[in-house]
Protein backbone atom coordinates (compact mmCIF):
# COMPACT_ATOMS: atom_id res chain seq x y z
CA UNK A 1 0.00 0.00 0.00
CA UNK A 2 2.60 2.42 1.13
CA UNK A 3 4.82 1.39 -2.45
CA UNK A 4 1.11 2.12 -4.67
CA UNK A 5 0.89 5.62 -2.52
CA UNK A 6 3.94 6.86 -2.99
CA UNK A 7 4.24 5.72 -6.60
CA UNK A 8 0.82 7.88 -7.13
CA UNK A 9 2.15 11.02 -5.34
CA UNK A 10 4.88 10.86 -7.26
CA UNK A 11 3.33 10.20 -10.79
CA UNK A 12 1.20 13.39 -9.35
CA UNK A 13 3.97 15.81 -8.68
CA UNK A 14 5.54 14.69 -11.96
CA UNK A 15 2.21 15.72 -13.64
CA UNK A 16 2.13 19.22 -11.61
CA UNK A 17 5.61 19.71 -12.77
CA UNK A 18 4.71 18.81 -16.06
CA UNK A 19 1.84 21.06 -16.48
CA UNK A 20 3.76 24.16 -14.72
CA UNK A 21 6.65 24.00 -17.51
CA UNK A 22 3.69 24.00 -20.31
CA UNK A 23 2.33 27.36 -18.47
CA UNK A 24 5.41 28.80 -18.64
CA UNK A 25 6.58 27.56 -21.86
CA UNK A 26 3.06 28.45 -23.40
CA UNK A 27 3.90 32.38 -21.26
CA UNK A 28 7.29 32.30 -23.36
CA UNK A 29 5.36 31.48 -27.04
CA UNK A 30 2.52 34.15 -26.13
CA UNK A 31 4.96 36.87 -25.68
CA UNK A 32 7.28 35.61 -29.05
CA UNK A 33 4.51 34.96 -31.18
CA UNK A 34 2.26 38.08 -30.12
CA UNK A 35 5.07 40.57 -30.30
CA UNK A 36 6.17 38.66 -33.77
CA UNK A 37 2.82 38.65 -35.78
CA UNK A 38 2.75 42.32 -33.94
CA UNK A 39 4.56 43.68 -37.00
CA UNK A 40 1.81 43.01 -39.22
CA UNK A 41 0.00 45.93 -37.91
CA UNK A 42 3.18 48.06 -37.31
CA UNK A 43 4.55 47.50 -41.00
CA UNK A 44 1.16 49.84 -42.91
CA UNK A 45 2.22 52.31 -39.88
CA UNK A 46 5.85 52.46 -40.63
CA UNK A 47 5.84 52.66 -44.88
CA UNK A 48 2.80 55.66 -43.97
CA UNK A 49 5.06 57.73 -41.51
CA UNK A 50 8.60 56.67 -43.14
CA UNK A 51 7.57 56.78 -46.85
CA UNK A 52 8.94 52.98 -47.34
CA UNK A 53 8.05 51.21 -50.70
CA UNK A 54 6.52 47.68 -50.23
CA UNK A 55 9.70 46.23 -51.07
CA UNK A 56 11.54 48.29 -48.09
CA UNK A 57 8.55 46.79 -46.11
CA UNK A 58 9.19 43.24 -46.91
CA UNK A 59 13.09 43.99 -46.36
CA UNK A 60 12.05 44.53 -42.75
CA UNK A 61 9.72 41.23 -42.08
CA UNK A 62 13.05 39.70 -44.16
CA UNK A 63 15.50 41.03 -41.32
CA UNK A 64 13.38 40.34 -38.19
CA UNK A 65 12.70 36.81 -39.56
CA UNK A 66 15.96 36.06 -40.92
CA UNK A 67 17.65 36.45 -37.70
CA UNK A 68 15.06 34.44 -35.98
CA UNK A 69 15.87 31.67 -38.32
CA UNK A 70 19.34 32.02 -38.03
CA UNK A 71 19.46 31.75 -34.35
CA UNK A 72 17.27 29.06 -34.06
CA UNK A 73 20.29 26.41 -34.12
CA UNK A 74 22.65 28.07 -32.05
CA UNK A 75 19.89 28.58 -29.63
CA UNK A 76 19.42 24.74 -29.41
CA UNK A 77 23.19 23.93 -29.31
CA UNK A 78 23.97 26.50 -26.63
CA UNK A 79 21.23 25.40 -25.05
CA UNK A 80 23.24 22.03 -24.34
CA UNK A 81 25.72 23.78 -22.50
CA UNK A 82 24.03 26.67 -20.84
CA UNK A 83 20.84 24.89 -20.31
CA UNK A 84 16.98 25.88 -21.84
CA UNK A 85 15.81 28.10 -18.75
CA UNK A 86 18.67 31.30 -19.00
CA UNK A 87 18.55 31.22 -23.18
CA UNK A 88 15.24 31.36 -22.68
CA UNK A 89 14.34 33.59 -20.27
CA UNK A 90 16.99 35.79 -21.63
CA UNK A 91 15.68 36.08 -25.27
CA UNK A 92 11.89 36.62 -23.71
CA UNK A 93 13.55 39.41 -21.88
CA UNK A 94 15.50 40.87 -24.91
CA UNK A 95 12.46 40.49 -27.39
CA UNK A 96 10.70 43.15 -25.25
CA UNK A 97 13.40 45.46 -24.71
CA UNK A 98 14.17 45.10 -28.91
CA UNK A 99 10.69 46.09 -29.10
CA UNK A 100 10.74 49.24 -26.55
CA UNK A 101 14.04 50.48 -29.08
CA UNK A 102 11.92 50.25 -31.98
CA UNK A 103 9.40 52.77 -30.47
CA UNK A 104 12.06 55.25 -30.71
CA UNK A 105 13.16 54.33 -34.11
CA UNK A 106 13.39 57.25 -36.61
CA UNK A 107 13.50 55.45 -39.87
CA UNK A 108 14.05 52.95 -42.03
CA UNK A 109 18.10 52.18 -40.88
CA UNK A 110 17.17 52.38 -36.80
CA UNK A 111 13.85 49.87 -38.01
CA UNK A 112 15.91 47.75 -38.96
CA UNK A 113 18.80 47.72 -36.45
CA UNK A 114 16.06 47.31 -34.04
CA UNK A 115 14.64 44.47 -35.87
CA UNK A 116 17.94 42.47 -36.08
CA UNK A 117 18.45 42.66 -31.73
CA UNK A 118 14.08 41.29 -31.91
CA UNK A 119 14.73 38.70 -34.26
CA UNK A 120 18.12 37.25 -32.60
CA UNK A 121 16.24 36.69 -28.99
CA UNK A 122 12.69 35.45 -31.05
CA UNK A 123 15.27 32.32 -32.14
CA UNK A 124 15.34 31.09 -28.48
CA UNK A 125 12.16 30.59 -28.06
CA UNK A 126 10.52 27.84 -30.80
CA UNK A 127 13.30 24.86 -30.44
CA UNK A 128 13.71 25.81 -26.33
CA UNK A 129 10.27 25.86 -25.23
CA UNK A 130 9.64 23.05 -27.61
CA UNK A 131 12.11 20.75 -26.03
CA UNK A 132 11.17 21.83 -22.49
CA UNK A 133 7.45 20.72 -23.35
CA UNK A 134 8.63 17.49 -25.04
CA UNK A 135 10.67 16.72 -21.45
CA UNK A 136 8.20 17.13 -19.63
CA UNK A 137 5.79 15.14 -21.16
CA UNK A 138 8.05 12.07 -22.65
CA UNK A 139 6.03 9.43 -23.35
CA UNK A 140 2.59 10.29 -22.74
CA UNK A 141 0.01 12.97 -24.16
CA UNK A 142 3.27 14.58 -26.06
CA UNK A 143 1.06 15.77 -28.75
CA UNK A 144 -1.69 17.49 -26.64
CA UNK A 145 1.21 19.25 -24.74
CA UNK A 146 2.55 20.23 -28.20
CA UNK A 147 -0.74 21.44 -29.29
CA UNK A 148 -1.24 23.37 -26.09
CA UNK A 149 1.80 24.71 -26.13
CA UNK A 150 0.93 25.90 -29.78
CA UNK A 151 -2.22 27.25 -28.92
CA UNK A 152 -0.60 29.70 -26.04
CA UNK A 153 1.24 31.08 -29.21
CA UNK A 154 -1.93 32.22 -31.33
CA UNK A 155 -3.34 33.70 -27.76
CA UNK A 156 -0.55 35.82 -28.04
CA UNK A 157 -1.28 36.59 -32.10
CA UNK A 158 -4.73 37.76 -31.49
CA UNK A 159 -3.96 39.64 -28.13
CA UNK A 160 -0.61 41.67 -29.12
CA UNK A 161 -2.00 42.97 -32.38
CA UNK A 162 -5.15 43.69 -30.98
CA UNK A 163 -3.24 45.62 -28.47
CA UNK A 164 -0.64 47.81 -30.35
CA UNK A 165 -3.66 48.72 -32.88
CA UNK A 166 -5.79 49.39 -30.21
CA UNK A 167 -2.71 51.21 -28.55
CA UNK A 168 -1.82 52.94 -31.93
CA UNK A 169 -5.02 54.05 -32.51
CA UNK A 170 -5.73 56.01 -29.29
CA UNK A 171 -2.13 56.78 -27.76
CA UNK A 172 -0.13 56.49 -31.44
CA UNK A 173 2.35 53.68 -32.49
CA UNK A 174 5.32 54.28 -30.45
CA UNK A 175 3.34 54.45 -26.71
CA UNK A 176 2.45 51.60 -27.96
CA UNK A 177 5.01 49.59 -28.98
CA UNK A 178 6.97 50.51 -25.57
CA UNK A 179 4.38 49.26 -23.67
CA UNK A 180 3.96 45.94 -25.35
CA UNK A 181 7.55 45.38 -25.10
CA UNK A 182 8.30 46.66 -21.84
CA UNK A 183 5.18 43.78 -20.69
CA UNK A 184 7.12 41.06 -22.33
CA UNK A 185 10.26 42.00 -20.93
CA UNK A 186 8.53 41.44 -17.71
CA UNK A 187 7.22 38.35 -18.46
CA UNK A 188 10.72 36.90 -19.38
CA UNK A 189 11.78 37.55 -15.90
CA UNK A 190 8.68 35.54 -14.74
CA UNK A 191 9.70 32.94 -16.87
CA UNK A 192 13.15 32.19 -15.18
CA UNK A 193 11.73 32.74 -12.06
CA UNK A 194 9.10 29.46 -12.38
CA UNK A 195 11.65 27.68 -13.98
CA UNK A 196 14.39 27.33 -11.30
CA UNK A 197 11.33 26.56 -9.61
CA UNK A 198 10.65 23.73 -11.40
CA UNK A 199 14.02 22.56 -11.78
CA UNK A 200 13.68 23.02 -15.64
CA UNK A 201 15.76 23.56 -18.56
CA UNK A 202 19.16 22.95 -16.20
CA UNK A 203 22.20 22.37 -17.81
CA UNK A 204 22.19 17.97 -18.43
CA UNK A 205 25.54 16.73 -16.40
CA UNK A 206 28.30 15.65 -18.21
CA UNK A 207 27.76 12.30 -17.52
CA UNK A 208 24.40 12.94 -19.87
CA UNK A 209 26.09 14.60 -22.65
CA UNK A 210 28.78 12.15 -23.14
CA UNK A 211 25.61 9.49 -23.43
CA UNK A 212 24.18 11.63 -26.54
CA UNK A 213 23.80 9.31 -29.38
CA UNK A 214 26.28 10.47 -32.26
CA UNK A 215 23.57 8.63 -34.64
CA UNK A 216 22.49 10.40 -38.02
CA UNK A 217 25.32 12.62 -37.39
CA UNK A 218 24.36 14.24 -34.31
CA UNK A 219 21.00 15.55 -35.23
CA UNK A 220 19.29 11.74 -33.95
CA UNK A 221 17.28 11.73 -37.29
CA UNK A 222 16.62 8.29 -37.91
CA UNK A 223 14.64 8.78 -40.90
CA UNK A 224 16.06 11.63 -43.31
CA UNK A 225 13.94 10.79 -45.77
CA UNK A 226 10.81 11.50 -44.00
CA UNK A 227 11.89 14.78 -42.24
CA UNK A 228 13.47 15.75 -45.18
CA UNK A 229 9.79 15.58 -46.60
CA UNK A 230 8.42 16.69 -43.35
CA UNK A 231 10.66 19.59 -43.51
CA UNK A 232 9.69 20.89 -47.07
CA UNK A 233 6.31 20.87 -46.39
CA UNK A 234 6.72 23.17 -43.55
CA UNK A 235 9.04 25.06 -45.80
CA UNK A 236 6.53 26.22 -48.36
CA UNK A 237 3.78 25.98 -45.87
CA UNK A 238 5.41 28.67 -43.56
CA UNK A 239 6.49 31.14 -46.81
CA UNK A 240 2.61 30.78 -47.71
CA UNK A 241 2.00 32.12 -44.37
CA UNK A 242 4.18 34.73 -43.77
CA UNK A 243 3.88 36.00 -47.49
CA UNK A 244 -0.12 36.32 -46.42
CA UNK A 245 -0.08 37.69 -43.14
CA UNK A 246 2.74 40.41 -44.29
CA UNK A 247 0.60 41.80 -47.16
CA UNK A 248 -3.01 41.19 -46.10
CA UNK A 249 -3.09 43.96 -44.40
CA UNK A 250 -2.25 45.89 -47.49
CA UNK A 251 -5.05 44.18 -49.56
CA UNK A 252 -7.80 45.34 -46.63
CA UNK A 253 -6.47 49.01 -47.01
CA UNK A 254 -6.39 48.77 -50.53
CA UNK A 255 -10.24 47.52 -50.25
CA UNK A 256 -10.97 50.67 -47.46
CA UNK A 257 -10.08 49.42 -44.46
CA UNK A 258 -8.88 51.57 -41.56
CA UNK A 259 -5.82 51.03 -39.32
CA UNK A 260 -8.48 49.87 -36.53
CA UNK A 261 -10.26 47.81 -39.12
CA UNK A 262 -6.49 45.97 -39.58
CA UNK A 263 -5.84 45.03 -36.60
CA UNK A 264 -9.16 43.24 -36.21
CA UNK A 265 -8.44 41.99 -39.03
CA UNK A 266 -5.47 40.39 -37.91
CA UNK A 267 -7.16 39.25 -34.34
CA UNK A 268 -9.98 37.19 -36.86
CA UNK A 269 -7.01 35.50 -38.91
CA UNK A 270 -5.43 34.63 -35.42
CA UNK A 271 -8.61 34.01 -33.69
CA UNK A 272 -9.23 31.51 -36.54
CA UNK A 273 -5.64 29.84 -36.41
CA UNK A 274 -6.08 29.28 -32.51
CA UNK A 275 -9.16 27.01 -33.47
CA UNK A 276 -7.46 25.59 -36.34
CA UNK A 277 -4.67 24.41 -33.57
CA UNK A 278 -7.81 22.48 -31.70
CA UNK A 279 -9.60 21.66 -34.71
CA UNK A 280 -6.86 20.34 -36.72
CA UNK A 281 -5.16 18.13 -34.07
CA UNK A 282 -9.11 16.54 -33.49
CA UNK A 283 -8.78 15.77 -37.60
CA UNK A 284 -5.57 14.79 -37.17
CA UNK A 285 -6.90 11.91 -35.11
CA UNK A 286 -9.79 11.45 -36.96
CA UNK A 287 -8.29 11.21 -40.31
CA UNK A 288 -4.83 11.08 -39.77
CA UNK A 289 -1.90 13.42 -40.78
CA UNK A 290 -1.77 13.62 -44.01
CA UNK A 291 -5.32 14.22 -45.09
CA UNK A 292 -5.69 16.64 -42.39
CA UNK A 293 -2.58 18.38 -44.03
CA UNK A 294 -3.87 18.02 -47.69
CA UNK A 295 -7.49 19.52 -46.32
CA UNK A 296 -5.74 22.71 -44.71
CA UNK A 297 -3.69 23.34 -47.37
CA UNK A 298 -6.21 22.85 -49.99
CA UNK A 299 -8.50 25.06 -48.07
CA UNK A 300 -5.21 28.18 -47.62
CA UNK A 301 -5.07 28.36 -50.95
CA UNK A 302 -9.11 28.70 -52.16
CA UNK A 303 -9.51 31.02 -49.09
CA UNK A 304 -6.44 33.36 -50.06
CA UNK A 305 -6.92 33.08 -53.84
CA UNK A 306 -11.17 34.12 -52.70
CA UNK A 307 -10.55 37.22 -50.58
CA UNK A 308 -8.91 38.72 -53.31
CA UNK A 309 -12.09 38.95 -55.21
CA UNK A 310 -14.72 39.68 -52.40
CA UNK A 311 -15.42 43.19 -51.10
CA UNK A 312 -14.09 44.44 -47.45
CA UNK A 313 -17.41 43.32 -44.89
CA UNK A 314 -17.02 40.04 -47.00
CA UNK A 315 -13.36 39.13 -46.72
CA UNK A 316 -12.87 40.13 -43.24
CA UNK A 317 -16.16 37.19 -42.21
CA UNK A 318 -13.67 35.02 -43.96
CA UNK A 319 -10.77 35.84 -42.45
CA UNK A 320 -11.35 33.52 -39.87
CA UNK A 321 -11.67 30.68 -42.02
CA UNK A 322 -8.55 31.24 -43.87
CA UNK A 323 -6.47 31.96 -40.40
CA UNK A 324 -7.84 28.31 -39.29
CA UNK A 325 -6.63 26.63 -42.57
CA UNK A 326 -3.47 29.20 -42.30
CA UNK A 327 -1.76 27.94 -38.78
CA UNK A 328 -3.69 24.64 -38.77
CA UNK A 329 -1.02 22.60 -40.83
CA UNK A 330 2.01 23.84 -38.66
CA UNK A 331 0.31 22.34 -35.66
CA UNK A 332 -0.32 18.73 -37.40
CA UNK A 333 3.75 19.18 -38.87
CA UNK A 334 5.42 20.39 -35.18
CA UNK A 335 3.94 17.07 -33.51
CA UNK A 336 5.49 15.20 -36.72
CA UNK A 337 8.64 15.89 -35.59
CA UNK A 338 9.14 13.41 -33.06
CA UNK A 339 8.33 10.80 -35.34
CA UNK A 340 11.80 10.89 -37.13
CA UNK A 341 14.16 11.95 -34.40
CA UNK A 342 15.37 10.23 -30.95
CA UNK A 343 14.23 11.75 -27.91
CA UNK A 344 17.62 12.90 -27.06
CA UNK A 345 18.25 14.64 -29.93
CA UNK A 346 14.92 16.65 -30.14
CA UNK A 347 16.44 20.07 -29.24
CA UNK A 348 18.05 20.42 -32.03
CA UNK A 349 15.77 17.97 -34.25
CA UNK A 350 13.20 21.10 -33.68
CA UNK A 351 16.22 23.39 -33.98
CA UNK A 352 16.70 22.26 -37.53
CA UNK A 353 13.04 22.48 -38.50
CA UNK A 354 12.35 25.31 -37.23
CA UNK A 355 15.56 26.89 -38.88
CA UNK A 356 14.44 25.62 -42.45
CA UNK A 357 10.41 26.96 -41.70
CA UNK A 358 11.50 30.02 -40.59
CA UNK A 359 14.33 30.39 -43.17
CA UNK A 360 11.31 30.40 -45.95
CA UNK A 361 9.66 32.97 -43.94
CA UNK A 362 12.48 35.29 -43.97
CA UNK A 363 13.12 34.83 -47.81
CA UNK A 364 9.89 35.36 -48.60
CA UNK A 365 8.77 38.63 -47.51
CA UNK A 366 10.99 40.26 -49.63
CA UNK A 367 10.47 38.39 -52.24
CA UNK A 368 6.85 38.93 -52.41
CA UNK A 369 7.64 42.61 -51.49
CA UNK A 370 9.97 42.77 -54.36
CA UNK A 371 6.74 41.05 -56.69
CA UNK A 372 4.25 43.69 -54.96
CA UNK A 373 6.02 46.75 -55.96
CA UNK A 374 6.16 45.04 -59.59
CA UNK A 375 3.32 43.74 -60.04
CA UNK A 376 0.91 44.77 -57.11
CA UNK A 377 -0.41 43.09 -53.77
CA UNK A 378 -3.10 41.49 -55.29
CA UNK A 379 -1.64 39.83 -58.04
CA UNK A 380 1.32 38.75 -55.42
CA UNK A 381 -1.18 37.46 -52.82
CA UNK A 382 -2.64 35.12 -55.94
CA UNK A 383 0.98 33.71 -55.78
CA UNK A 384 0.87 33.20 -52.04
CA UNK A 385 -2.15 31.11 -52.59
CA UNK A 386 -1.30 29.06 -55.29
CA UNK A 387 2.09 27.99 -53.67
CA UNK A 388 -0.04 26.48 -50.87
CA UNK A 389 -0.62 23.67 -53.40
CA UNK A 390 2.90 23.35 -54.07
CA UNK A 391 2.37 20.93 -50.92
CA UNK A 392 0.22 18.45 -52.09
CA UNK A 393 2.34 16.27 -54.24
CA UNK A 394 4.94 15.85 -51.10
CA UNK A 395 1.68 14.53 -48.83
CA UNK A 396 1.90 10.79 -50.11
CA UNK A 397 5.31 10.50 -50.15
CA UNK A 398 5.02 11.74 -46.69
CA UNK A 399 2.82 9.21 -45.82
CA UNK A 400 5.09 6.34 -47.01
CA UNK A 401 8.11 7.72 -44.69
CA UNK A 402 5.25 7.48 -41.44
CA UNK A 403 4.23 4.05 -42.19
CA UNK A 404 7.89 3.00 -41.89
CA UNK A 405 8.83 5.39 -39.41
CA UNK A 406 10.42 3.61 -36.04
CA UNK A 407 8.72 3.86 -32.61
CA UNK A 408 10.67 6.92 -30.78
Amino acid sequence: MLLTSSTGEAAKLAGNRGRATLGISGTAHFVHDGLTDGLNVLLPLWAQEFGLSLTQVGLLKTVFTAMLAGFQLPAALLAERFGERTLLAGGTVVIGLGFVLLGFAGGFPSLALGLVFAGLAAGCQHPLASSLVSKAFAGGRLRAALGTYNFSGDLGKMAMPFLLAAGAATLGWRPSIVICGGLGAVLGLVVYVVLRRLRAGEVAGSSARMALPSASGGWGIHNRRGFTLLSAIGIIDSATRTGFLTFVSFLLIGKGAAVETVGFALTLIFAGGAAGKLVCGLLAERLGIIRTVVLTELATGAGILTLLVLPLVPALALLPLVGLALNGTSSVLYGTVTDFVTPERQSRAFGLFYTLGIGASAVAPAVFGVASDLTGVTTTLAMVGLLAFATLPLCPMLLLSLRTAPES
